[in-house]
C-alpha cells in the first residue's frame, strides 16, 4: 500500500465532525503540514515508527490499569501516533472558558462552606448540596490561602457534530492523566523530530515547573518542603505519581511516611523528622484522616485535616473540592458563572437531566436508547449505561437499579464525539475522542498547559475513552 491509501481508505463517519477533514473531504489547513508529512513516508515506516512508540513506551513503564481485561490489568498505555491538532484560535477559546469556569467554581466552594450566598438566593437547593457525598461538613468555615480551593484541575471537552466544544465533566478532586500528556509529547520527539518545530508547536514541558511553583507559593517559607502523598504501588495512577515528583524534584511519600505532632505533619527520614509544609496529595477525601473520615484508612494520616485546619500544613487540593464536580452539581455551572462572574459561559454544558426529578426520569425512560446515565459520583467510565448499546434486559435492570437512588443518577443525550485519524493496522482510521486540559490556579491567577490529553476510543464505533476502560491517547498539538 502507498501512502495515498493511508487517505483513500479513510471512511468519515456520518454527522460527525472529523479533526481532520472538512466536510468537503476537504484537509482542514491546519493538518496541511503534518499531511505533507504523512504522503511523503511510507507505511512501512509509520509501522516502525508505531512499534518504536510501544518499545519507548514498555521501556520507561508508562501503564495504566485496566480492571475488567482477563489478561490482566497492567497494561502499557496505547497511544496512536498520529496528533489531534488544534489551532491557536480554538486553544484561546478553550482557555478563556476554563479559566472562566474555574473561577466560577472556586467562587462556588468558597461560598458553599462560608457564607453559602448561592443557596440563599435560590440558585441551588440546599438539598443537593447536602446530600452530597463529596461535601465535607469538616471543611466548614475552614480559610485557605488566596481562597484557592482548585489549584490542580482537568476539564474534560468534546466536540459536537456542530463543531463547537463542550464541557463533559469538572475534575477537581485528583485529577490524572498529565504525565501521559508529558510522555506522549516526548515519543512524539523521537518520532517527529522535524515535523514538530516546522510546525509551530506550543512546548507543554513547562507543566512540572508551572506546579512547582504554585505549591511552593503556598508557602511563607523561601524553601518549603512539599511532598506528593500516593496511595502507593497498587494505584493504577502510581506511575504518574512517580514521573510528576521526580519532575518536580519533591520526596514521593505513602501516610505511613508521615506523621502529626504537636500540630505540624512532619516526614520521617534518616536524620529524624522533617517539618512538612505543602502536601499535593493523590489520596481521595475519604482516606486522608482516618480520625475524621473512614476509620479503616491506612492510606492517610491521622490527624492532618486537624493540622489542615490550624493553618500549619497546606493540602493540594483542598478537602471538600468534589462538591463541585459533582455529576449533579455540575448542571449549575453555568448559572454560577452568571452568579458570581456576571458573564455569559464561554464554553457550553452538555444539556443533563437529573433522575431525581419525576419529568427528567419519565423523559429519559422514553428516550433511553439515545441516552447515557452515569453515577453522580461515579468516574473512570465506570458504572454507565450507554442506551444504544444496551439489550433491554440491561436497561431493565438499569432502571430498577436507578430507582432505588434516583438522585444519584444524571443523564445526558449521546453525543456524536469528534473523530480524529488514528494509524490502526497499517491504515488511517477514524475514532472517537476528547480533550482534557490540564489548569493550574495560584494566586497570581489561572495557568493552562498548551495541549492536554486527548483520549481516543479505540475500538471501532466506540464513544469511551476513558483509559481505565481500555481506551488510548495520543499527542495533543497546539499550533503557535
Amino acid at each position: 500500500m502507498d501512502s495515498n491509501q493511508l487517505f483513500s481508505s479513510y471512511e468519515k463517519l456520518p454527522s460527525t465532525w472529523d479533526e481532520m477533514y472538512c466536510d468537503n473531504s476537504e484537509f482542514r489547513k491546519h493538518y496541511t503540514g503534518f499531511i505533507e508529512y504523512l504522503k511523503n513516508t511510507s507505511p512501512e515506516k509509520l509501522t516502525k515508527k508505531e512499534d518504536l512508540s510501544k518499545q519507548l513506551f514498555m521501556s520507561q513503564g508508562v501503564t495504566f490499569t485496566v480492571y475488567n481485561d482477563n489478561e490482566g490489568i497492567e497494561k502499557i498505555f496505547p497511544f496512536d501516533i498520529v496528533p489531534r491538532i488544534i489551532t491557536a484560535e480554538e486553544w484561546d477559546k478553550i482557555e478563556k472558558g476554563i479559566k472562566q469556569r474555574l473561577k466560577a467554581l472556586n467562587l462556588f466552594i468558597k461560598d458553599i462552606y462560608n457564607e453559602q450566598f448561592i443557596i440563599k438566593d435560590g440558585l441551588i437547593p440546599a438539598e443537593l448540596i447536602y446530600s452530597c457525598p463529596n461535601f465535607l461538613r469538616e471543611m466548614k468555615g475552614v480559610k485557605v490561602p488566596y481562597d484557592v480551593y482548585v489549584h490542580i484541575s482537568g476539564v474534560d471537552l468534546i466536540r459536537n457534530n456542530d463543531g463547537e466544544f463542550y464541557v463533559l465533566e469538572d475534575n477537581l478532586r485528583t485529577p490524572s492523566g498529565v504525565s501521559y500528556m508529558l510522555e506522549n509529547r516526548e515519543i512524539s520527539k523521537r518520532l517527529f523530530p522535524g515535523v514538530l518545530p516546522k510546525s509551530n508547536v506550543r512546548s507543554v514541558s513547562n507543566y512540572p515547573n508551572m506546579l512547582y511553583k504554585k505549591l511552593k507559593e503556598l508557602s511563607d517559607k523561601t524553601d518549603p518542603n512539599i511532598v506528593l502523598l500516593t496511595p502507593g504501588i497498587y494505584n493504577s495512577a502510581y506511575y504518574e505519581h512517580t514521573t510528576l515528583a521526580r519532575l518536580m524534584g519533591i520526596e514521593l511519600v505513602e501516610g505511613s511516611d508521615l506523621v502529626v505532632k504537636n500540630h505540624f505533619v512532619y516526614m520521617k527520614t534518616t536524620n529524624g523528622l522533617k517539618q512538612v509544609d505543602v502536601i499535593y496529595r493523590r489520596v481521595d477525601d475519604d482516606f486522608l484522616d482516618p480520625l475524621e473520615f473512614n476509620a479503616t484508612s491506612v492510606l492517610g494520616v491521622a490527624g492532618i485535616m486537624s493540622v489542615y485546619r490550624k493553618g500549619n500544613v497546606n493540602i493540594v487540593n483542598a478537602p471538600g473540592t468534589g462538591i463541585a464536580d459533582d455529576k449533579a452539581i455540575y448542571i449549575y455551572v453555568p448559572d454560577m458563572i452568571k452568579y458570581y462572574l456576571n458573564e455569559e459561559p464561554i464554553l457550553k454544558n452538555i444539556e443533563t437531566y437529573q433522575l431525581g426529578l419525576p419529568d427528567d426520569f419519565e423523559y429519559v425512560v422514553k428516550n433511553i436508547k439515545t441516552m447515557v446515565i452515569k453515577k453522580t459520583d461515579g468516574s473512570g467510565g465506570y458504572g454507565m449505561l450507554m442506551g444504544h448499546e444496551a439489550t433491554e434486559a440491561e436497561i431493565k435492570d438499569y432502571i430498577d437499579n436507578v430507582k432505588k437512588n434516583p438522585s444519584g443518577f444524571i443523564a445526558q443525550p449521546i453525543l456524536r464525539l469528534s473523530t480524529a485519524p488514528c494509524y490502526i493496522n497499517g491504515q488511517l482510521s477514524p475514532r472517537c475522542i476528547d480533550l482534557r486540559p490540564f489548569a493550574l490556579c495560584g494566586k497570581d491567577g489561572i495557568d493552562i498547559c498548551p495541549g492536554g490529553l486527548t483520549r481516543v476510543a479505540l475500538k471501532k464505533g466506540s464513544l469511551v475513552v476513558n483509559s481505565s476502560q481500555g481506551g488510548g491517547s495520543k499527542d495533543t498539538w497546539v499550533l503557535q
